[in-house]
């Protein structure tokens, strides 16, 4: 069973993992992301979400911004140390490792997100796609989310409904968006891997209905 999410936002920034220093985002949303925000809406172990198609609604716009980030990590080498005693700081000071970066980011953006589930060996007896169909129909329509959907970083904010309408208005572009990240690979927890495909976009629509992916 499938359902057709409204995402829109001001701003969006699905970080290209090939851009080691400055942040540069991906032309549309990435098909992990996608799932990313509809699991925010509703999720359970007794389902798996896999994207359909993208419709891009809006023309695509970047914006240069500059934004404050931190240039360390905690590591655990140092938490370990400080739980022993020692003089290391198990925490990041904010005032001592911020740092400038510029983005270049997506401005004004506008999806349908059309996605289906499978169900998985976790879901209980009781469990049924018509149940969970209903569930994520009835959380989108009323606004509810286990967390807030965002639209890449967690300061760009997304809006999310129920797709209501019949035809969706994608706008009239046809596009080659190159590599693209299509999901992680999380068959194994000790070596999880990127997942990637050849987005095309035609006449505003990305098909993921039976894309090559590749490792």
């Amino acid at each position: 069973m499938s359902i057709r999410m409204e995402v829109w936002g001001r701003d969006a920034l699905f970080t290209r993992p090939e851009m080691k220093t400055e942040r540069v985002s991906y032309d549309v949303i990435t098909p992990s992301a996608a799932r990313g925000m509809i699991e925010a809406v509703y999720f359970h172990p007794g389902l798996r979400w896999k994207i359909d198609r993208i419709y891009v609604l809006k023309p695509i716009r970047f914006t240069n911004l500059r934004r404050n980030e931190v240039k360390d990590k905690i590591l655990s080498g140092n938490a370990l140390q400080a739980a022993n005693g020692t003089a290391k700081e198990p925490y990041i000071v904010t005032s001592r490792s911020i740092q400038q970066r510029a983005a270049l980011m997506l401005q004004d953006v506008h999806y349908v997100i059309e996605a289906h589930f499978d169900m998985t060996e976790n879901a209980a007896p009781s469990d049924n796609p018509g149940k969970f169909q209903d569930i994520i129909k009835r959380r989108l329509r009323r606004g509810q989310c286990y967390s807030q959907p965002y639209l890449g970083c967690r300061e760009c904010t997304a809006h999310v409904r129920l797709w209501e309408g019949g035809e969706i208005p994608a706008i009239p572009e046809t596009r080659d968006l190159g590599w693209m990240l299509y999901d992680m690979d999380y068959t194994d927890p000790t070596d999880i891997q990127p997942m990637f495909f050849r987005a095309q976009m035609v006449n505003g629509v990305i098909d993921l209905t039976d894309c090559e992916v590749v490792r």
